[in-house]
């Protein structure tokens, strides 16, 4: 049995290296986040500022030799993230915000228009820009043809769920799949997919994503204590999730990656539109429940997609009945095809029904995807469908339907 690792040893350790640029030890300037030290191992992730990143490659080194140093410590790893800092000479959201009222410039196109003759900033008129006026298109990781975003507008869906068992569905179709959890502030995927060893490291620095059930898989969730709450900021997060899609091994030449399924937090925040404006998405799978409260969620990521332009694979209703043991007739818990409709009314692919089951969501409890466990069930089959469905959308290439339009009025 490994020898415990104390965490205040770890923290001395840590508090013993010198910040260059503020002279404090590591802890007090701040510079721990995430810490982890538990069962044999001990890491943490460090935050700098952009241009930092060789200054501090050294700090991380010296900090992950310490911790190597340690009684009980076994494996031990720093991730390095740079964060982004406004622009020289920005001005703040709240003067941009000032000027658009004063001023009352032309309204440009794809300008989303808010009640009461409010109005965005420019900051955040910047992130709905037409197609002409935005940012180069993102990059892929090296060695991955497709990546595939899973989302929510609202928690609580079984968005996890489905991304976990559609990856799993696609693996088990013959397509080299990869699973990303890029919910920093709530992993489930190590949970889900009972895969909880830390990643290694190549010689050149990128992570190893864990294998099971013929996934390859990477998630913060792999980094930091289960127990331990993610106090991010939004550009922090996406630092992190940035790093966690560049600087994993996905694929190589010889074994490249044919899908990465991109498990994304609930909500249109940071971290989504990080994901859609500098990752170049082959689509987004969007879940919901049948009820019109998590509908109206649903509908804000679906615009949200159709804004930063990413094709709509489908929509998927999960939680759509509950099959009666006695008669086999289905109850409908949440009320049925509300996703169906709204996939209707946008003119995106309806990929299918999950029904409630309880081996299913026992499956997500003890770490192992329901569709290998149980290919047979209504719910296995109805992911063995909605995989078929996207990968033949993907096939198709060009062929994606693209996103519907959504128009905002005054």
């Amino acid at each position: 049995m490994s020898q415990p690792v104390e965490r205040k040893a770890v923290l001395d350790a840590l508090n013993a290296i010198r910040d260059p640029r503020s002279g404090r030890g590591l802890v007090e300037a701040g510079l721990v986040q995430g810490l982890v030290a538990r069962d044999g191992r001990a890491g943490f992730m460090m935050e700098v500022e952009p241009g930092q990143a060789q200054l501090y490659a050294a700090v991380r080194d010296q900090a992950e030799a310490a911790l190597k140093a340690l009684p009980g410590v076994e494996r031990a790893q720093v991730v390095l993230t740079a964060d982004r800092a406004p622009a020289a000479g920005a001005p703040s959201s709240a003067h941009a915000h000032a000027q658009d009222h004063d001023h009352e410039p032309p309204v440009p196109p794809g300008t989303v228009r808010m009640r009461r003759g409010a109005r965005l900033s420019a900051d955040a008129q910047a992130q709905v820009m037409p197609p002409e006026q935005r940012p180069a298109p993102g990059l892929k990781p090296a060695h991955v043809a497709h990546v595939i975003a899973v989302a929510s507008g609202k928690g609580g869906v079984g968005k996890s769920t489905v991304a976990v068992n559609l990856a799993a569905a696609l693996a088990m179709l013959g397509k080299r799949t990869g699973l990303l959890d890029a919910d920093v502030y709530g992993p489930s995927v190590p949970r889900m997919t009972g895969l909880d060893q830390e990643p290694g490291v190549t010689p050149e620095r990128k992570l190893i994503p864990l294998r099971g059930w013929g996934l390859k898989v990477m998630s913060i969730g792999l980094l930091v204590d289960e127990a331990s709450p993610m106090i991010w900021r939004g550009p922090m997060a996406s630092s992190a999730l940035n790093q966690m899609l560049n600087d994993v091994a996905w694929g190589s030449e010889s074994e490249p990656l044919d899908i990465l399924v991109v498990d994304m937090p609930p909500g249109t925040g940071d971290i989504q539109l990080t994901l859609a404006q500098r990752v170049a998405l082959s689509g987004a799978v969007v879940v919901s429940t049948p009820q019109e409260v998590a509908l109206i969620d649903a509908r804000r990521a679906v615009a949200m997609f159709e804004k930063t332009h990413i094709p709509i694979l489908g929509v998927v209703e999960n939680m759509a009945f509950f099959t009666d043991p006695t008669t086999g007739a289905p109850i409908e818990i949440f009320g049925r095809g509300g996703a169906r409709a709204v996939a209707e009314t946008l003119k995106a692919p309806f990929l299918g029904e999950i029904p409630i089951e309880v081996a299913l969501r026992q499956a997500c409890d003890a770490g192992r995807p329901f569709v290998v466990d149980h290919p047979d069930s209504p719910a296995a089959q109805a992911f063995l469908a909605i995989a078929e469905a996207v990968a033949a959308q993907l096939d198709a290439g060009g062929e994606l339907k693209p996103p519907p339009r959504i128009v905002f009025e005054d």
